[in-house]
């Protein structure tokens, strides 16, 4: 009790740097990259300032960066001008996110690379499965799905990373990938994924808003409190996933936490596109020292229990780490 006990004394320069937790290290961060069709091209994605997408040619010389400042694990979305009913580009050998993987793994083979497993990029309506009048078609769909894990895989994936929330999707593509081989195949499974108002620079960027309707069938509610995000986690660790994760990251800190407190698997958390743009947007403005917010927000998550922190903002906080020494 105060005079005796006085909280501040421990709060002084000194003793403070000796009692802070180390900050989050860039081993710890994944950093997404965009695919885009083409060569030569490098464009910055206009909701996401300092966020760019890359043609497969020019991923390279971005990775050969992002390794030199400690990043280890990165993960590929791709943006593709072929869509059809199905998706089927997604599952293409000569897609863009199969070229670019095995690249990476030629020149960077120490570098963990993810592929998010989804049909919305692929698709001519924008959804994550496929639509039959006007139904996302659940069985259908694990089907594709387990076909453009195969494919990425077999260019050289250390991560299949399904996002689409369909049912059964871990199983499905566990056996898919079993049987043809790849065990030691990881799967990370996006187990908490909220249908979310944080998503909105993301479509943009991989050009996936959907044609019509919205993904509040298969993506879970905000509303919904932690029993179904720990239900889905849990049925994702009997279908063997071997990481989970939970999406978005800000507003769900608290799932996070209730999520590694039930399981034993290693769990990711996704700082995703609207958590990004806001303190970029605060930062360009004046109004937030940027470094220092991520700084922030990193620590929260890794606080909180994440193992893995997906963010865009990866490569910018190491640098950051290297320019201060820290």
């Amino acid at each position: 009790m105060f005079p005796m006990y006085r909280a501040r004394r421990i709060r002084r320069d000194g003793i403070r740097e000796i009692l802070n937790n180390s900050l989050v290290e860039p081993k710890k961060l994944m950093l997404p990259i965009f695919v885009i069709p083409g060569s030569g091209k490098t464009e910055e994605i206009v909701s996401m300032p300092g966020v760019y997408r890359y043609t497969v040619d020019k991923v390279l010389d971005f990775v050969e960066e992002v390794v030199q400042f400690g990043i280890k694990s990165i993960i590929f979305f791709g943006v593709s001008e072929i869509k059809d009913s199905i998706g089927s580009w997604a599952f293409n050998s000569e897609g863009e996110v199969q070229k670019a993987i095995r690249l990476v793994k030629k020149e960077f083979p120490d570098m963990v690379v993810a592929a998010d497993t989804c049909l919305c990029e692929y698709t001519d309506h924008g959804h994550c499965g496929i639509v039959k009048d006007g139904e996302i078609l659940n069985d259908e769909t694990l089907k594709v799905l387990n076909d453009v894990a195969i494919s990425y895989a077999e260019s050289g994936a250390d991560i299949i990373a399904p996002s689409g929330m369909m049912d059964g999707m871990v199983l499905s593509i566990r056996n898919a990938l079993d049987n043809k081989g790849f065990y030691n195949t990881i799967i990370m499974s996006y187990s908490a994924k909220y249908s979310s108002c944080f998503y909105g620079p993301f479509r943009d960027a991989a050009d996936s808003a959907p044609k019509f309707g919205n993904r509040k069938t298969h993506q879970m509610s905000p509303f919904f409190g932690y029993n179904e995000a720990i239900k889905e986690a849990l049925i994702d660790v009997e279908e063997c996933a071997d990481i989970l994760m939970v999406k978005p990251g800000l507003a769900y800190l608290d799932v996070l936490k209730a999520v590694k407190d039930v399981v034993l698997l290693p769990v990711a958390v996704y700082n995703v596109s609207g958590e990004y743009s806001m303190v970029k947007a605060a930062s360009i403005n004046g109004w937030l020292d940027e470094m220092s917010t991520v700084s922030e927000i990193f620590y929260a998550f890794l606080r909180a229990g994440a193992d893995i922190i997906i963010s865009y903002h990866s490569l910018d906080y190491a640098k950051w780490l290297t320019k201060n020494g820290k």
